[in-house]
């Protein structure tokens, strides 16, 4: 058999399994403001060996991008398939379908054709910009679960030197002792275990297209104290590219306000727009990103020991970058490149079998059709017309090709071989 009927014969498998009522699952997990800070994209830095083990067995798109560098608009888009220009939505104070078009979402699409849809945590940004109601009731068959102590999460539960606690940027705590004695992430994991498991006892029921958003490593950086112990402070390297760019326009840059607001940067007293920052609390700032994302990294570990694997597809994302002192910034809304590059892994059950890297230029905006093309839940989404709005379209384009053409390789690889 060549490697392209090779190819078409797999795909052909799973797309009319589909067509006769095997429709796979779909587990979307979104990490507010992950980097490729993981060990499956060779940072060193990182550990997180739960992700690592799914990327094992997935597309890991290497060059992946979101709209724009903000929670509402990055998470607007991709869950619209529509550009922020689009959208009009480049802040938190707006709706989509009140401003532009009643647009269709992609828990919405699959939810009309028989998915059930739920979301865990933050999928949508909160108020506004999702009518506060996480853009119920169109989009989700349940009403969204959110962690009740996110309502508490810049309470002043961190820790200082003396004994006091603030609201500051690195809050490594001990979660016993935290208010209702738990995290807002555990709260979400332990939910959509719940979820998982209910929807495993009962198999009359319809597939589930389920979003878990995880907060972790949005800031604060609270997570339990023990990740620390993944990254000490002698393994944690500057960025080489720490200087802000002397010929950088002053309209270029975010001068990091969120970051400078908490109580311990504060007392700092760092000059106000460039800094710089001192190179020890840089470290400190690094080794608390990546012990916020080990502690989510575990939480994903617990989560997947509910889902079966062999009727899942998997994606995990973030919905934008976070700076960590590369020129001079820290946190998000810049349009450097760690800022705006997101890891992107998507696991097929009988497609992806090893980890196979996709070096091409890829946006948030393709998931959508994406995932419409790998369940077959209808035809191929049309591209969105420049000239009139529609309600279902899409402004990016399926991955499907690209995921096909990295499993040819493979394939033309092993007849050679052979």
């Amino acid at each position: 058999m060549s490697p392209d009927k090779f190819i078409l014969h797999i795909l052909l498998l799973f797309l009319l399994k589909s067509s006769y009522g095997y429709r796979p699952n779909v587990l979307f997990l979104i990490v507010d403001d992950l980097k490729p800070a993981l060990g499956c994209y060779g940072d060193s830095q990182a550990y997180t060996p739960n992700i690592d083990k799914i990327a094992s067995k997935s597309f890991v798109f290497t060059q992946s991008f979101a709209q724009q560098a903000l929670c509402a608009p990055s998470r607007n888009s991709f869950l619209t398939s529509r550009r922020p220009d689009t959208l009009h939505l480049y802040d938190f104070y707006s709706y989509w379908r009140d401003v532009v078009g009643n647009f269709t979402t992609m828990p919405q699409y699959f939810k009309e054709r028989g998915y059930h849809s739920h979301s865990i945590g933050k999928v949508f940004h909160p108020g506004i910009s999702s009518n506060f109601t996480d853009d119920q009731p169109y989009s989700w068959s349940q009403r969204p679960f959110h962690p009740k102590t996110i309502k508490i999460k810049n309470a002043k539960v961190c820790i200082n030197q003396d004994g006091s606690q603030s609201a500051n940027l690195i809050c490594p705590v001990i979660t016993e002792y935290q208010p209702m004695a738990t995290l807002p992430d555990i709260e979400s994991k332990n939910e959509a275990v719940k979820f998982l498991h209910d929807h495993k006892r009962n198999i009359s029921n319809p597939p589930y297209f389920l979003a878990v958003g995880f907060h972790k490593p949005h800031i604060p950086l609270k997570f339990p104290q023990h990740f620390l112990d993944f990254h000490p402070l002698s393994n944690i390297s500057l960025p080489v590219n720490r200087m802000r760019p002397p010929s950088l326009p002053n309209v270029a840059w975010n001068p990091w306000t969120d970051v400078r607001s908490r109580d311990d940067m504060r007392k700092l007293k760092i000059s106000f727009p460039y800094g710089p920052m001192n190179d020890d609390i840089v470290k400190k700032i690094i080794q608390a990103y990546y012990a916020s994302v080990s502690y989510v990294d575990e939480l994903i570990g617990k989560l997947l020991k509910e889902v079966d694997f062999d009727n899942t597809i998997i994606v995990l994302t973030g919905d934008h970058g976070w700076s960590l002192g590369q020129h001079g910034e820290f946190s998000k809304f810049s349009n450097f490149e760690e800022a705006t590059r997101v890891p992107l892994i998507i696991q097929v059950p009988r497609l992806s079998t090893k980890k196979k890297k996709i070096n091409a230029l890829v946006e948030l905006v393709d998931l959508f059709p994406t995932l419409v093309d790998l369940t077959a839940v209808s035809e191929s989404l049309q591209q969105c017309p420049s000239t009139e709005l529609y309600n279902i379209c899409t402004e990016g384009k399926s991955l499907m090709k690209l995921m096909i053409d990295a499993l040819k390789k493979r394939q033309t690889f092993q007849c050679q071989m052979i």
